[in-house]
């Protein structure tokens, strides 16, 4: 199952800059908006790693017990 996310693209000055609204911290430039299309999806996988990264930690750290993982709804 694949998360859907709503891209924002503007282009300023020449570049193409890219977020995601429901991703604080996806957020991308480029040239073209094939570039910057590009650069967002990394983004957006970088973005995501980091915050299981930390929430793994946290989890160590409190001692907490995932009782189920879950699939976030398309």
């Amino acid at each position: 199952m694949k998360t859907k996310y709503t891209r924002c693209f503007e282009k300023d000055s020449g570049y193409w800059i890219a977020y995601v609204k429901e991703l604080p911290g996806a957020n991308a430039q480029g040239r073209t908006k094939k570039e910057v299309q590009k650069n967002l999806t990394e983004a957006i996988h970088l973005v995501l790693e980091a915050n299981r990264e930390l929430a793994k930690k946290e989890i160590k750290d409190r001692k907490i017990i995932i009782d189920q993982q879950i699939v976030a709804p398309a």
